[in-house]
C-alpha cells in the first residue's frame, strides 16, 4: 500500500507538470531540446521494502530518446511472509522463524527510452527503463551477528531483471540528479534460498524507489 500511494503521487504529479507544460507551449513559441553530455557515471540510492540498498551505474546516451547503462546495486531481500515482533529479553526485534539473512547483487543491462520529450519542459526528463542480468545471492546465517555472520556465508546465483519508470531533474549538465521506481523480478538457480526455516524461495522480487545521484560529462 505504501508502494502504491508513492507512485501515485508521482503520477499526479507528473501530470500536473505535464499540464502546466502544455499551457505554457500555448504562450510561447517551443524551443528545441536542449542537449545533454551524452556519458554519466554514479550512485543509486536504494529504499524498498526490504530495507536500504545502493549502487552505482554508468549511462550512454544513443540518442534524444535512447540511453544506454549497466548498473550495480547490493540491497537486502526478504521473505514476503516474514513476521517480526519485540523480543522484551534480547532487548531488539527479532523476526519470527528467520533462518538466513539474503542480500542481491544485480548486475544489469538496460535501455531507457524519454518520454514526452517535445511536450515537458528539460529540467523535467521522464523516461521508462528496462533492464536484464546475473544476480549474486548472499546467505548469512540470522544466528550469528551482523558482521559475524558473514564468516559463514553462502553464494546462490539468480537471473532477471528490472522495469520501471523515473525522471531526471533540473539544467545544470555537469551533475545528474533524478528518481526511478523499480521493480525487482529474479528467478533463483539451483535449489533456491531459505529465508524462513522450512521456506524456500524460489525467486527473488521486490518494489524500490531509487535516488539517482551523479555526473554527466
Amino acid at each position: 500500500m505504501k508502494s502504491f500511494l508513492l507512485t501515485f503521487v508521482f503520477v499526479t504529479i507528473f501530470l500536473n507538470a505535464q499540464n502546466f507544460a502544455q499551457g505554457i507551449g500555448e504562450i510561447a513559441p517551443q524551443n528545441p531540446p536542449e542537449v545533454f553530455p551524452p556519458n554519466a557515471w554514479g550512485m543509486d540510492i536504494m529504499f524498498g521494502d526490504a530495507g536500504f540498498g545502493l549502487g552505482t551505474f554508468f549511462r550512454k546516451q544513443i540518442d534524444l530518446k535512447w540511453t544506454a547503462f549497466v548498473d550495480l546495486s547490493v540491497s537486502e531481500a526478504k521473505d514476503e511472509r516474514e513476521f517480526q515482533f519485540y523480543d522484551y529479553y534480547l532487548g531488539t526485534f527479532v523476526t519470527a522463524d528467520k533462518q538466513n539473512r539474503i542480500f542481491q547483487v544485480p548486475l544489469n543491462f538496460g535501455a531507457q527510452y524519454r518520454l514526452f520529450e517535445n511536450v515537458l519542459t528539460d529540467n523535467l526528463r521522464p523516461y521508462i527503463n528496462a533492464a536484464v542480468g546475473p544476480t549474486l545471492l548472499i546467505t548469512t546465517p540470522y544466528e550469528l551477528e551482523f558482521f559475524n555472520a558473514f564468516g559463514k556465508a553462502h553464494a546462490k546465483y539468480a537471473v532477471g531483471g528490472y522495469v520501471g519508470f523515473g525522471a531526471n531533474f533540473g539544467l545544470d549538465k555537469s551533475s545528474l540528479v533524478g528518481v526511478n521506481f523499480r521493480y525487482y523480478y529474479a528467478q533463483v538457480l539451483g535449489d533456491g534460498v531459505e529465508s524462513l526455516k522450512g521456506k524456500v524461495k524460489k525467486n527473488i522480487q521486490g518494489f524500490f524507489i531509487t535516488l539517482n545521484l551523479g555526473l554527466m560529462y
